[in-house]
């Protein structure tokens, strides 16, 4: 058997979300416009380029010689835990929650391989705190961009709208961090520090790939700048291109395809409208289950339009990120990029039990101070 199909066939979300895909296109036809429209091109431009600009950071030994610096100097296991969480919200507030997500697993990762950081459950906490993090800017996330564009809120207004439920995500991430991660120190595997010589060339293009990737995806060109990169790289550095995580992109291009033709059926779309959406606790909890059963994105896509409180909705989908890793596609990078043993079992045996712990306090914090 060939090793592709092997690998193949260990991908059970491409090879579910792609039979939903199939069977819906069979039973519910609908025009080309409207598959390339769910397809969602330019995000997977984004995610290709983003994987791109991250392999050649790996491969140039750069995330290695990072990993060692940083453990050097932060001795105890829990303060690098805060310190990884803190960097990763904040990251997430300005370069979107898939971008720290690519920036700070590789890094866990490689900080991991030369010292006794539990490598998932860091991985775990990432997830939560992006999640967290992205809440708060109207760029953190893709929901964020789409109901701050919808809004026309100021930036500053929209900051200070999600200011609460951001407030109360964190410090209970930062709490969890704090009880979960272990209280000993951080003891160095000497023989695994060496032996990662850094690419000085193939680091400085990766980087610059990735600054020019993310300021592309800022101004809606994600598309041209994910072609542009295939130039430098296929003629210096053809190897990266060939370790790029081509499934990942085809798992999210199923995902696209099966979700956004199930949340347009019209028995769902009937199904919404006879919500009672106007009630702040029923669109609290319309969103959050929503997400949970696809994805906040797409959630947000198909209640924005019977929704009369968009900055609620706002709130309830970005609550919904949390619990099963369906609810949010940065839960399903970090698992990815992780490549952990156990990662999915792990991340649902912290993330549910979170999701019921912040879902009722968030409410109450939004209905108070909103």
């Amino acid at each position: 058997m060939p090793l592709w199909i092997k690998r193949l066939a260990h991908e059970r979300l491409l090879l579910g979300f792609g039979l939903l895909a199939v069977v819906l296109a069979i039973v519910d036809p609908q025009p080309l416009a409207t598959h390339q429209r769910w397809l969602q091109v330019p995000t997977l431009a984004g995610l290709l380029g983003l994987m791109i600009c991250i392999q050649g950071i790996r491969d140039s030994g750069l995330v290695q010689h990072a990993a060692a610096a940083l453990v050097e100097r932060v001795h105890s296991l829990r303060g690098l835990g805060v310190l990884l969480v803190c960097a990763t919200a904040l990251l997430s507030m300005v370069l979107t929650n898939d971008v720290s997500l690519f920036l700070l697993v590789p890094l866990t990762v490689a900080i991991g391989s030369i010292s006794n950081l539990p490598v998932m459950r860091m991985v775990v906490l990432e997830a939560l705190a992006v999640n967290a993090g992205s809440t708060l800017s109207p760029i953190g996330n893709p929901q964020n961009l789409l109901l701050w564009q919808y809004t026309h809120l100021p930036f500053l207004e929209f900051l200070q709208k999600m200011l609460p439920t951001f407030g109360t995500m964190f410090v209970l991430v930062l709490l969890l961090t704090v009880v979960w991660m272990p209280r000993g120190r951080v003891i160095l595997h000497a023989k695994d520090i060496d032996g990662h010589p850094v690419s000085v060339v193939q680091a400085m293009l990766s980087v610059g790939a990735l600054v020019s990737m993310v300021v592309m995806m800022e101004h809606n060109h994600a598309v041209i700048g994910a072609l542009l990169l295939f130039v430098p790289f296929a003629l210096l550095e053809q190897s990266t291109l060939r370790r790029v995580d081509w499934l990942l992109l085809a798992t999210f291009a199923a995902i696209f395809l099966g979700l956004g033709h199930f949340a347009e059926l019209a028995v769902v779309q009937r199904g919404l409208e006879s919500l009672n959406l106007e009630n702040p606790l029923t669109l609290y909890a319309s969103g959050i289950v929503a997400s949970q059963l696809i994805s906040n994105v797409p959630a947000t896509v198909l209640l924005l339009r019977h929704a009369p409180d968009a900055m609620g909705l706002a709130v309830a989908v970005n609550v919904g990120g949390f619990g099963v890793a369906i609810g949010s596609l940065a839960n399903l990078i970090a698992l990815r990029l992780a490549k952990q043993p156990g990662g999915a079992r792990l991340l649902h045996t912290v993330s549910i039990p979170f999701l019921l712990v912040c879902a009722p306090l968030v409410y109450m914090v939004w209905r108070w101070l909103g």
